[in-house]
């Protein structure tokens, strides 16, 4: 018999590094041994965790200030220990999430237009590990919801809005957390840990939902992923050493819906997902490839595309959110590959001759807008993503700003390392005193901040002066 080749129109999605002058260059991307993707993207931002002396730091750089990033860039580098994890808000564009080795969560709220001055303060901390913290995951619908995993074998479900540590799961998990991974409406979420359990939870029953022991047998670390359909898709590794992906139905975990053995390379495959096209790419720490996979209905569920391959490896990756591509160069996909010195975006396509828009490659995707406010996801309500068109393109709108709104601020005193948790808090109280206190302090505040940044700015003058200067000696 003649064998029948599958139909699918993503068979030849190819990629494609852009040009050395569309790169980001001269950035000193971060050493630490930690298996998280160093690189978060949205469509006004990329954000790059870097180097940093006497704390952590990571950069934020606008999407076309590409080309050599000077050393005396501002950064964000407010924590004091490595930064190990960062994340944009799906729902607003300049608000990003960081979680460090100082076992601290910051969030923080980036200009338009990108830094001109280092920023120190973020607009909340939320402390509540007490071991570092290597995970961080915003909720997909709610707004102000964020999700953290330690080393403290915790995952705490924060209300940002407030600085609230709402859910604490602290005692299900006995070993380190690899991967925390919310479902497509946020109502669960799924993880891999190290005593190779992938467990389903829902986080505010606080009930172990489902879970599979040894769903791959090696040692070294595993990532679990939810896909539209409910269904779990997880990386590990074999006993012999084989790097796997693995299809799971979290209503019967005993066996797998699909697994495939794929090489013998070490590198812990980091899988991103595209919910519209049913496509995931699978990239390996310290490979030079990019693998990608269509997910079926039908036998063998998972169906191999292609390989993306290039000379250096990749020391992490970031992925552009659906509303941040070129709808009309029928791109599908944006990669951010981070090199040692460098960040190289890869684009993927799928070669079409039509310059129409492709509305079968574009169904409507995940908007910016929040589906639920985070206080009726608390109570128990579920919502699935706003969807938009990306017929005419994605255009970016007004982020309102994130305040926070702290409880009973007043009544407990602010201890030093919690002061820039009191910024832009605004509080109704019938308490006229109280209201000219939250004045004074607020005024006050400011004050320290501008005169931080201006410490800040002539540290850079001293450095940029020393430097000319030593030009001059030598």
């Amino acid at each position: 018999m003649r064998r029948v080749v599958r139909q699918s129109k993503f068979r030849h999605v190819f990629g494609q590094a852009v040009k050395n002058d569309q790169c980001y260059d001269d950035i000193r991307v971060s050493r630490v041994t930690w298996d998280s993707s160093f690189c978060a993207v949205n469509p006004r931002f990329v954000a790059i965790i870097i180097e940093a002396s006497g704390g952590g730091a990571f950069l934020v750089l606008p999407l076309h200030k590409t080309g050599r990033i000077d050393k005396s860039y501002p950064t964000v580098c407010g924590h004091t220990g490595p930064v190990l994890d960062i994340d944009w808000c799906p729902h607003n564009d300049q608000v990003i999430a960081s979680g460090s080795e100082d076992c601290t969560v910051m969030v923080w709220q980036i200009p338009e237009n990108g830094l001109t001055l280092s920023l120190t303060e973020p607009v909340v901390i939320l402390e509540g590990h007490s071991k570092r913290v290597g995970i961080v995951a915003w909720h997909p619908t709610a707004r102000n919801v964020l999700l953290s995993a330690g080393c403290d074998n915790a995952i705490i479900i924060w209300n940002v809005g407030t600085g609230e540590a709402l859910i604490n799961l602290d005692d299900m998990h006995s070993d380190m957390i690899y991967n925390v991974s919310w479902n497509r409406n946020g109502s669960l979420i799924c993880t891999a840990s190290k005593d190779k359990k992938v467990r389903v939870i829902d986080p505010r029953k606080q009930e172990l939902v489902a879970e599979k022991e040894k769903a791959h047998e090696g040692a070294r670390p595993m990532r679990a992923i939810f896909l539209a359909d409910g269904n779990v898709f997880t990386t590990g590794f074999s006993r012999m050493s084989e790097r796997q992906l693995a299809l799971w139905n979290p209503k019967n975990m005993q066996e797998p819906i699909a697994l495939h053995e794929m090489d013998t390379s070490n590198g812990v495959l980091l899988p991103f997902y595209d919910p519209d096209t049913s496509i995931i790419y699978l990239c390996g720490k310290g490979d030079s490839s990019i693998r990608y996979f269509e997910i079926t209905d039908e036998s063998p569920y998972v169906h191999y595309l292609n390989t993306f391959s290039s000379k250096e490896p990749q020391r992490g990756m970031g992925y552009m959110p659906k509303r941040g591509l070129d709808v009309n160069k029928c791109e599908i996909a944006r990669f951010f590959k981070l090199h040692e010195r460098k960040c190289e975006p890869i684009i993927m396509t799928v070669p079409r001759k039509s310059d129409l828009f492709q509305d079968d490659l574009y169904p409507d995707t995940a908007g910016p807008e929040a589906a639920l406010e985070a206080e009726e996801w608390f109570e128990g309500r579920n919502a699935d993503p706003v969807l938009i068109s990306l017929k005419h393109g994605y255009i970016p709108g007004k982020n309102r700003d994130l305040k926070v709104v702290r409880k009973n601020i007043l009544d407990s005193k602010p201890t030093a390392n919690k002061k820039c948790d009191l910024i832009n808090v605004p509080k109704k109280t019938t308490d006229t005193a109280s209201v000219q206190n939250e004045a004074k302090l607020d005024e006050i505040l400011k004050e320290i901040k501008s005169i931080k940044d201006t410490i800040c700015n002539q540290d850079e003058r001293i450095s940029k002066l020393e430097q000319q200067m030593a030009k001059i000696a030598a």
